[in-house]
This record gives C-alpha cells, structure tokens and sequence, in this order.
C-alpha cells in the first residue's frame, strides 16, 4: 500500500495491515497467537523497532493484546464509539455474526422525561424495545430504544433479533440519520443486568444516554444502553 503521494507506507504501517487484513478476513480470531515482534522482524526483514511499532499500533487499536512473558495475541472483540452507527454495523466491520434477544416489546404513555427528549408531548404513546445485543457468542450490550408508537408502529412487527433499526428507520421511513447527543457515564451493574451480560454483580457498564437526530433537525429515537466495560473503549480527540 502507497501513500497518497505515491510513496510506499512505512514498513510498521505494512506489518500492521497485513496482521489486521489475517484478523479482519478470519484467518486469525479471538485469543490466537500473533507471530512475535522477532518473527516479525525476520519476515519482514526490518528491525525489532519497527515490528515492535506495528504491534503497539495493532495494540492501541483493541485488536491485539500483549500478555507479558506470553506473547501477543487477537483481543476479544470490542466496540468503539468514535461514529454514529448501530451495532448490526459495528459488528459487521469486525467480521463478526450479531445477534439480538428481545427482552420486551411494549407500548407505554408513561415516560415523560423520553417524551420531552423526542421533543413530544407528554403523554405520547411510546414504543419500548429492550434487546440483548449479542456477538462471537457472547453479550456485549443491553439497549433500550424509545421511539413514537404512531409513527413506527411497523417497528413492532420487524424481525429485529436479526436486523438493524438503524436500516429499517432508514429503508422503511425514508429517514436520514445525522447524529446523536449523547450523556455518558459510568453505573454498576445490577443483578438482573449481570446476569443477562454474564458480568459480576457491581461490574463497571457504561451507561449512554442517545437521542439520535435525522438529517431535518427532528429527535428520533431514544436509546439508554449498558455496554460491557471490558468489550468497548470510547476514543475522544480534545483540542486545546
């Protein structure tokens, strides 16, 4: 791979993109062993610095890990949040099967705080889809979404253990999706949320709060979600 200039890549950006193209094509999964920074450096014909590089790279990026005195090895999967997409997306570009278990599906007129977030009246009968978010046969989440009961009713009838809402909103309904604000912190996990994320009871979740924005402007969707600590990372770039 050559730079836009024309120039070839740096050799710790080859090594690096060899090793992640293994991991994104299959041939390498969760928990297999990454060839060393020495038999990198011999099949690369480049120095212990640079092969050392490359790991480093692979490492910052959640797909490697570097267990002292072991070796480096395919991290478990995990999430970054650094764009709006929906989690069928996410694991799609990790090569990875989603899955979702729907926990309830009901429609409530009670919720006037999500209400005033969708920017509707009060008592607006809302529709309320918890799922269980699922991948390389393990939880990885527990989201709960909030939308208008009147005008996605369709979305009670949609098979989404196996697809995307974000593609049905935007298929269906003719909806651009432009961006998200968000609130996020961090809450212990409770009994029923441990036990349904296979997590310690007090385990650390990050808690996001959404209110997903279409292209007009208009609140959407609300979703509250408990993410895994240990399967998703958060990357900000602060400016001074």
């Amino acid at each position: 791979m050559a730079h836009k200039n024309g120039s070839p890549a740096p050799a710790y950006q080859r090594i690096r993109n060899a090793i992640r193209e293994r991991i994104d094509s299959g041939e390498l999964t969760s928990g297999d062993a990454v060839a060393s920074e020495r038999e990198l450096a011999k099949l690369h014909q480049v120095s212990l610095m640079t092969a050392r590089h490359a790991l480093a790279e692979l490492e910052r990026e959640g797909l490697v890990e570097r267990r002292r005195g072991s070796g480096t090895f395919v991290a478990q999967p995990k999430i970054h949040f650094n764009k709006l997409t929906g989690f069928t997306e996410q694991m799609a570009s990790r090569n990875l099967a989603p899955r979702s278990t729907i926990l309830s599906l009901t429609t409530i007129d009670s919720e006037h705080e999500v209400s005033a977030r969708l920017g509707l009246p009060a008592t607006t009968r809302l529709l309320t889809v918890k799922r269980l978010r699922q991948a390389a046969n393990e939880p990885f989440a527990l989201e709960t979404c909030y939308l208008s009961a009147e005008d996605f009713a369709d979305v009670a009838r949609a098979p989404l253990e196996r697809g995307s809402l974000f593609a049905l909103l935007e298929r269906d309904h003719g909806l651009q999706l432009a961006h998200a604000d968000e609130e996020i912190d961090a809450t212990p996990a409770d009994p029923k949320t441990a036990e349904l994320l296979d997590i310690p009871r007090g385990a650390p979740l990050l808690r996001i709060r959404q209110v997903i924005f279409s292209t007009q402007g208009k609140p959407v969707l609300y979703v509250i979600g408990l993410y895994r600590s240990d399967r998703h990372t958060l990357r900000i770039r602060r400016f001074r």
